[in-house]
């Protein structure tokens, strides 16, 4: 979520009328997401302003809200309270969350090439809280962004369920992507094979999108909040959280492939995700995200997407050979 300065918004934002016509004192706008704006009413109370998900999509993920929020966690979750509908915009009215936006390392000067403990430790406290929430039918009856069928319809398991969106994505315009990567065909071929091939795992909440504004954090860099849920939220394996989360938290920074390298070793020792597994997952969310704002590389998500299916052990060949090379000498150093 995008912070927005008030005095920038105020002279052209009717929300902020229309909230104080109806009683609210010191009303803000907090800022805007994927699912719509957010302003804030004071008394602990928000107001969001949809625009991410038509309203026939509406009581779904209000049940996705509740079923999160009444799982115990170190950290708040949106939780719906009241709707309304004005001139065909649904509006939402949620406990107002906690905290302050964290902030991505490369952005500022005082975070180099290794992100700070406490950062690591905050995300790592998401996603063992995430983890711990079951999936439950209506996660699974939720659709991701770009496609359109619920992502678990037809399926049993999540990595059959991923494999096929992945085919009906790259389906879409990979004739575009096939451009600016080379072997698309084949790479999707074998990241969909690699997809197929991971273990059982546990069937948890998947936010799918733990980006630095979608945490908030507390004076002492504590996560209190975890908001705008709707991107890629899904049940599935708790490592594909992991995997996307390393991926995706620096995206654009001087740093941004080191930490991604950093976030995804964490999390495959601290949670004890395997690393081929955390690599085949990066590759299934480029492939299923490329296209969503753009079909070249003026876009930079795009461009992005590109650029780690270019690097992505399991999406190349040559590479993959390397990849389960270096794999079977760290397991042989650590036998020996």
């Amino acid at each position: 979520m995008e912070n927005i300065p008030d005095a920038k918004v105020s002279l052209s934002d009717p929300w902020l009328a229309y909230f104080a016509d109806r009683g609210h004192t010191g009303v803000r706008r907090i800022g805007g997401g994927v699912e719509g704006v957010v302003y804030g009413l004071g008394q602990g109370r928000a107001a969001k302003v949809w625009s991410g998900r038509p309203p026939a999509d509406f009581d779904l993920t209000r049940q996705v809200y509740a079923d999160i929020a009444r799982h115990p966690l170190p950290f708040s979750t949106p939780q719906i309270v009241d709707v309304e509908e004005h001139e065909g915009v649904l509006v939402t009215y949620e406990r107002e969350l906690p905290g302050d936006p964290m902030r991505v390392g490369s952005a500022r000067a005082d975070y180099g090439r290794e992100l700070p403990t406490q950062h690591n430790d905050a995300l790592l406290t998401v996603l063992r809280g995430l983890a711990s929430v079951p999936g439950t039918d209506a996660m699974r009856q939720l659709t991701v962004q770009g496609d359109d069928r619920p992502l678990w319809r037809d399926h049993d398991c999540f990595r059959d369920a991923l494999a096929a969106l992945v085919a009906r994505a790259a389906a879409r315009h990979g004739a575009a992507l096939a451009a600016y990567v080379s072997d698309f065909d084949a790479g999707v071929a074998r990241t969909q094979k690699a997809l197929r091939s991971l273990p059982d795992a546990p069937v948890t909440a998947i936010h799918g999108d733990l980006v630095p504004p979608n945490i908030h954090v507390d004076a002492a860099g504590r996560p209190v909040a975890v908001l705008d849920f709707g991107f890629y939220t899904t049940a599935g394996d708790p490592a594909f959280e992991a995997a996307v989360t390393a991926a995706i938290w620096d995206m654009y920074g001087p740093h941004a492939e080191e930490h991604t390298a950093e976030l995804t070793r964490l999390f495959a020792h601290e949670l004890s995700y395997a690393p081929a597994a955390l690599t085949a997952y990066q590759a299934a969310y480029a492939l299923t995200t490329y296209d969503l704002f753009g079909l070249d590389d003026r876009d930079g998500h795009f461009r992005w997407c590109a650029e780690q299916l270019r690097r992505n052990a399991v999406f190349n060949t040559e590479m993959g050979v390397r990849h389960n090379d270096s794999l079977m000498a760290a397991t042989s150093m650590v036998a020996s």
